[in-house]
């Protein structure tokens, strides 16, 4: 990348001095981070400067300093909650891992609200897979709109709501067909569940990197969460799962520490990653319809109570993973998930 590469005008003057730095491998500070990317959330740099910048981050490796603040700048540009709500957990991964799985996080979120946690669960369509939470949740009748009010609304009175970004974020539309022209994964392949627009306490994230787990605990440490965890599966996988050893770190108390998570930790049978194949908008509807109502395979069941537990530890609701995958039986065989799901679609489709 060289000055001659980048057209410099009054507009777009802003940007340069950053798009020069990365391009001599320098680290920007999180004030640099954030004015850049506020720049270009408010109009002032072209698609190539905007390709200059995330290929440069790319190139050079994003630091915890600047993803915090690229979490940061996009938040405050997003559609607002109304009021704060104390002790909400979001459970999204980054996607990007092609296993072309069913919705597990999805599914999930509706077992840790069974069991008395309230998740504000942010998604999108698919991207990199076959069906995006966005595409499962629509194909069971939820109503993608989005009115701050109503969010709040959902998570205090249901206890769940769904985010669908291009809703909350509609200052992003222009780094989206960067990327999409890109064609290449940059830092915001990583960075969607990090942008939830509610003030999370807790937060777990999975994501398809697996030299980035211990990397993007310390980012949810710098944005202030309480506890988290961050996972990458065996196999590469965006979400735990009980085909072999996951890698998680968990942030307590302001500390990460990393671990090796084995099914037989948690006193789990092992299964195949193909068991956890999904399809459709329409398949992964009836694989989410059939967990809930306990019809589902031992696979799809247990790699969903696997995923919900541990956000309830991370909730503290649960005081391990193992204690967290009982209390997700638990609302499974009680109906209470499934109750969580046809409240939330009820309330979208006639606001009650």
């Amino acid at each position: 990348m060289t000055q001659s590469m980048v057209q410099i005008t009054e507009d777009t003057i802003s940007v340069y001095p950053y798009i020069l730095k990365l391009s001599r491998r320098e680290d920007l500070t999180f004030d640099e981070m954030y004015n850049a990317f506020d720049a270009v959330l408010t109009g002032g740099a072209t698609d190539s400067e905007v390709a200059s910048l995330l290929v440069g981050l790319k190139e050079k490796g994003e630091t915890v300093e600047e993803i915090t603040a690229l979490v940061t700048v996009l938040k405050d540009h997003a559609a607002k909650l109304p009021q704060h709500i104390p002790d909400v957990i979001d459970n999204c991964g980054t996607g990007g891992d092609g296993s072309h799985s069913f919705n597990i996080s999805t599914t999930s979120a509706f077992v840790i609200a069974g069991a008395g946690v309230k998740i504000a669960k942010h998604g999108n369509k698919s991207i990199t897979s076959l069906t995006g939470s966005s595409d499962v949740l629509s194909a069971l009748g939820l109503q993608m709109k989005y009115s701050p009010g109503n969010i709040s609304d959902q998570i205090n009175d249901i206890g769940i709501a769904f985010l669908f970004a291009p809703y909350v974020h509609p200052k992003i539309k222009q780094i989206m067909k960067v990327r999409n022209d890109l064609k290449v994964p940059t830092v915001f392949n990583m960075i969607g569940p990090l942008i939830n627009p509610v003030d999370l306490d807790y937060q777990y994230l999975g994501i398809y990197k697996r030299d980035q787990v211990e990397t993007m605990a310390h980012v949810l440490k710098s944005l202030g969460r309480k506890r988290a965890v961050v996972v990458n599966g065996a196999h590469e996988m965006d979400e735990a799962n009980l085909a072999g050893e996951n890698r998680i770190a968990i942030l307590n108390d302001g500390r990460v520490t990393t671990h090796i998570l084995r099914p037989e930790d948690v006193g789990m049978n092992t299964y195949d990653m193909e068991q956890l194949r999904g399809g459709d908008g329409h398949v992964n509807k009836e694989i989410l319809l059939n967990v809930l109502k306990n019809k589902a395979t031992d696979a799809q069941r247990d790699t969903v109570l696997l995923n919900a537990g541990i956000g309830l530890f991370v909730a503290e609701k649960a005081q391990s993973i193992k204690e967290g995958i009982e209390l997700a039986k638990k609302s499974l065989e009680s109906g209470s998930a499934d109750e969580k799901l046809n409240q939330l679609i009820k309330y979208t489709n006639e606001g009650k």
